[in-house]
């Protein structure tokens, strides 16, 4: 059992590098086809997690959350280098509605599930709903809003955080999961990816005109300043104003999109090596991600957890007839969910699963969700109080 935080970061890495390494020496196989690395990364972390092959000490639980804080926004800005905000922001309208669909869709799924199960919840579920529907409209810091807010007692918020934890994890992994049928769906839904399909045709005429040898002091360089930026943006956040919604970890993300946004139009965007080492970070980021849920959980309060996932189940159904309907792509459908139920800190991922590109878009549309959270889950506690 790995008890120190040093051996369980070395452990994570190298088991993703053999799967990954894995992954493309069988690239052209039907497995990795429909199941790709990632997906095997964070299902197998969460295993392990169950089996025990880790403990949460003080010393893993502390490199977990440092190592976490600062390799996301490095990775973030190393993406961003190769992004091109301009393009992007021609996705804006369409992404803009599916994120306001998906928001809605998620209330409604707290209405439907709190309807079914209140017989089989405590008292005040209603607040520990209030406090899930805070993090499910736009990440985990809401969530702590909410519940200083409506005054949620300890053993309601370890309701809030014990659904959190699995349905969000396991929600996390079948949108990652859906990535490679993305062309199926699409078809299904007669979505017009033309914007997409252009301005991936367009990264990959920029990528061809870079210098293709990565060298030594190219990737010293890229990481020294993804680093270096994600250490400063750490430091600054930390000066500037913070509350229950704009915390250290928003802040973080809001200075190295910025900079990452700059940085892409200079010469440092032209460097090779960005994408393989952001890549190295995303990687890690989905194992740490993983390796905190347990499926054990499921049999604390199968209520509770059984009700989170009627919420993302009529989330899902609802999203998908509105794609169907209005002839939405996958893309835009998973990145609006998980820019609700994720954040920031996840949406990212799911985004460089389609395209490193696109981060950006995964970005700005969790930050909106950041900005609405905590009034959402204030008045979804309220409607269910109201039931």
């Amino acid at each position: 059992m790995i008890q120190d935080g040093f051996s369980f970061i070395a452990f994570l890495m190298f088991f993703s590098g053999l799967v990954i390494w894995y992954e493309n020496k069988y690239k052209d196989g039907r497995f990795f086809k429909y199941v790709p690395a990632v997906i095997i990364i964070y299902f197998s972390a969460m295993v392990m997690s169950t089996l025990g092959v880790w403990e949460m000490t003080d010393s893993v639980k502390q490199a977990r959350g440092e190592v976490r804080n600062a390799i996301l926004p490095a990775m973030i800005f190393l993406m961003l280098l190769r992004a091109d905000l301009r393009d992007i922001v021609k996705l804006g309208p369409k992404l803009l509605g599916t994120f306001f669909a998906a928001t809605l869709s998620i209330v409604l799924g707290f209405i439907v599930s709190f309807a079914l199960f209140q017989n089989y919840l405590n008292d005040n579920a209603a607040l520990t709903f209030g406090a899930l529907a805070g993090s499910w409209i736009g990440g985990t810091q809401n969530m702590v809003a909410v519940q200083q807010a409506l005054g949620l007692n300890d053993a309601g918020m370890g309701y809030t955080l014990l659904i959190d934890s699995i349905d969000y994890a396991m929600w996390i992994m079948f949108l990652l999961a859906l990535v490679p049928f993305a062309h199926k769906f699409n078809d299904w839904t007669k979505a017009d990816t033309s914007t997409l399909d252009d301005l991936q045709e367009k990264l990959t005429l920029s990528n061809d005109q870079i210098r293709k040898e990565t060298t030594f002091p190219d990737m010293m360089l890229l990481l020294g300043c993804a680093f270096g930026l994600s250490a400063l943006a750490n430091y600054a956040s930390g000066l500037l104003p913070q509350n229950a919604v704009l915390t250290s970890t928003t802040w973080s993300i809001m200075i190295v999109t910025l900079v990452g946004v700059v940085c892409a139009m200079t010469p440092l965007g032209k460097i090779p090596g960005s994408p393989q080492l952001s890549n190295v970070l995303l990687y890690t980021l989905v194992a740490l991600i993983a390796a905190n849920a347990n499926f054990a959980e499921l049999t604390q309060a199968p209520a509770y957890i059984l009700a989170g996932f009627v919420i993302l189940l009529i989330h899902g159904l609802i999203l998908t007839t509105i794609a169907k309907i209005f002839k939405l792509d996958l893309f835009t459908c998973g990145i609006a969910s998980l820019a609700n139920i994720g954040g920031v800190a996840s949406s990212p991922v799911l985004a460089a699963a389609y395209s490193q590109t696109l981060v950006p878009v995964a970005i700005l549309m969790a930050l909106m969700g950041v900005i609405i959270g905590t009034g959402g889950g204030i008045g979804v506690a309220l409607l269910l109080q109201a039931m």
